[in-house]
């Protein structure tokens, strides 16, 4: 909840609008939690736009066996699983319950559909649903993300439940899952319109055992003074109380010091201060009574941006490490951008699990080489090496002194090994890449301009005009000597066919891939 409550500067009424603003914003975080949970008329499917799909009969067992995914699939085509309750009322029965899925995932040739099961931790019982995209679709939209809603789960009220969801066919490790905690008769919604919770009383353990209830601890987040403002409820006999801020791991770890809140205070409002919102930094709150507990609530459950900034790059080994600052259930991997605004593509071998601290060697430093981040969430791409101040390497095409090929030239400000590959592009993602040429290095220039740019080239390769120059042609180039390296791209090389006129150049206009252009690219005599 973004609730900011800004206090008067000045004024003979600043008491009077501080209990004011208390009372406004106690109301408010009650009409916050009165929230109406979705309705919906039916259950079904739906897909999104430009997509046809369709439901499937399905047997209440999961996708059983799986097979190994094919090289050009990446573990993450799955990228977000994300789980809510709506209801749904009929004028003479109530209401019931009903999970709603909602999965995305990148289209592959391969996949034909989802599948989606629902067990209950208490009984074992599964239900699935599953969908089929059609043919048609699957040509068309490859490589395209796909949204799907699953809407027909029935559950009950504070059923516990573990959701999976998985491709079909069922590749191994291509999968995603997640715990889910239906809504019980304590939500204002479920209680006054699910028949089961009508004429009975929300149960507390608190009341059960004399205590003050830590539900009724009313807070709010001022995000501009980052600050979190508890407000503890006055009852008679109650006793002290204590909050803190606390990282939650397994355990709940100190992020400050405990606040006393005396049952004699003058001011039962407590402002505790935070440095940056993270999804565990939770408010823990306890009475002070012999072995008490302690009950978290954790303000900042969707704020997952800072988490992903953690990454840092060290020179000396050329690593690249990243570090989770609070529990995360998903995977990491490299990938690239064969150009601006690009997807993503995933480097082989690069999967991570990111539940704890991930490092990778011998890291090319390209500006187009990123981290990805995936959850059940979502996805989120960080790119660390875009900045400048990295060294990286170029790749630029010429003509060759021979005018029969064509030269791909590396320029680099150290000496390294470079290879190049012959891609077509076809239908489905990715390109076919084949005959892979080792780049021939050069002699380092006996005096530096200072610029590599400007200085001859370390390394280059010679392809036959005939095999680079064409529509559908790529040429890819890469290092050899790190262990994870972003290709440079170019495209659909318009080659020329004017005679070269005597006393020129023997090279020509050069045309570089600082960033993996996909655009074509012309290559003309220099006159």
């Amino acid at each position: 909840m973004r609730t900011h409550m800004h206090t008067p500067r000045s004024g003979g009424h600043r008491a009077m609008l501080a209990r004011w603003a208390v009372t406004l914003l106690s109301l408010t975080w009650s009409t916050y939690h009165s929230l109406a949970i979705p309705r919906v008329t039916e259950c079904g499917l739906s897909c999104s736009q430009g997509f046809t799909c369709r439901n499937h009969v399905n047997r209440n067992v999961f996708n059983s066996f799986c097979r190994q995914p094919p090289p050009s699939m990446s573990r993450s085509v799955l990228e977000a699983l994300m789980l809510s309750t709506v209801m749904k009322c009929a004028p003479q029965d109530g209401c019931s319950l009903l999970l709603r899925v909602h999965a995305s995932l990148t289209l592959h040739e391969s996949l034909r559909g989802l599948e989606a099961c629902s067990m209950s931790l208490d009984t074992q019982e599964t239900h699935c649903h599953s969908m089929r995209v059609s043919r048609a679709s699957r040509r068309q939209q490859v490589g395209q993300q796909l949204q799907v809603h699953f809407n027909c789960f029935e559950v009950s009220m504070a059923q516990s439940l573990y959701i999976t969801l998985r491709t079909v066919p069922h590749f191994c490790g291509v999968q995603l899952n997640q715990q889910y905690n239906v809504e019980d008769c304590r939500d204002e919604d479920v209680g006054r319109n699910v028949p089961d919770c009508f004429g009975e009383a929300p149960f507390s353990w608190d009341h059960y055992l004399g205590r003050p209830s830590a539900e009724k601890l009313s807070y709010w987040v001022d995000r501009s003074r980052k600050v979190v403002l508890v407000q503890v409820p006055e009852a008679p006999g109650s006793p002290d109380y204590y909050l803190r801020l606390c990282l939650k791991w397994f355990t709940c770890e100190d992020a400050g010091e405990p606040v006393q809140v005396t049952a004699n205070s003058v001011s039962r409002m407590v402002s505790l201060p935070y440095s940056q919102e993270m999804p565990c930094l939770c408010l823990e709150s306890w009475p002070a009574t012999p072995d008490a507990v302690r009950t978290q609530t954790c303000p900042f459950e969707d704020d997952t941006e800072a988490l992903w900034d953690a990454i840092h790059y060290h020179p000396g080994s050329q690593a690249l490490s990243w570090e989770p600052a609070c529990p995360v259930s998903g995977h990491v991997s490299l990938c690239w951008r064969p150009g601006p605004g690009a997807h993503c593509l995933e480097l082989e071998n690069s999967d991570r699990p990111a539940h704890r601290r991930v490092q990778y060697s011998l890291v090319d430093t390209q500006p187009q080489l990123c981290l990805k981040f995936s959850t059940s969430l979502g996805f989120w791409v960080r790119c660390p090496f875009e900045q400048p101040r990295f060294p990286a390497w170029k790749m630029t095409i010429q003509w060759a002194p021979s005018r029969a090929h064509l030269r791909v030239a590396f320029f680099s400000p150290s000496p390294t090994s470079f290879q190049v590959r012959l891609c077509h592009r076809r239908k489905m993602w990715p390109l076919a890449c084949h005959q892979k040429l080792q780049a021939t290095p050069l002699p380092p220039a006996s005096v530096s301009r200072g610029d590599f740019t400007t200085d001859p080239p370390v390394a280059f390769v010679d392809i036959p005009r005939d095999e680079a120059c064409g529509p559908d042609t790529c040429i890819q180039g890469w290092r050899t000597d790190m262990h994870f390296s972003a290709p440079q791209q170019l495209c659909n090389l318009q080659c020329a066919a004017e005679a070269q006129t005597p006393g020129t150049s023997d090279l020509t206009e050069s045309f570089s891939a600082k960033s993996g252009s996909h655009f074509p690219a012309k290559i003309t005599s220099s006159r």
